[in-house]
């Protein structure tokens, strides 16, 4: 099976961004991307979804090294000061590189 390699990059962050992240994330290139409600804790506290804004989002992006790097440093720019964001990227290979 032949790979391509590729990046994902995960954005984990508060629900009320989703607009914004993915007017973000088109804006700089990325082909598409996946959403998905979350929960979790850590140093800063707990979010678990129990009232609105208490909601997070984990989003997805498959992409290029170069459209990672861009929106991973446009998001810490615009919005790690004042939301709670973690973000993360790791090598992943993928099989349909036309789609990425």
């Amino acid at each position: 099976m032949n790979t391509h390699p590729k990046q994902l990059l995960v954005i984990i962050g508060e629900a009320t961004l989703e607009k914004f992240l993915v007017r973000d994330i088109k804006g700089f290139g990325a082909h598409g991307y996946t959403i998905a409600e979350v929960r979790g804790g850590g140093e800063h506290g707990t979010r678990d979804a129990e009232w609105e804004g208490s909601r997070s989002i984990r989003i997805e992006v498959v992409c290029e090294e170069t459209v990672a790097e861009k929106i991973a440093e446009h998001v810490i720019a615009h919005y790690a000061k004042n939301f709670s964001l973690s973000l993360y990227v790791s090598q992943v290979g993928v099989i349909r590189k036309d789609k990425y």
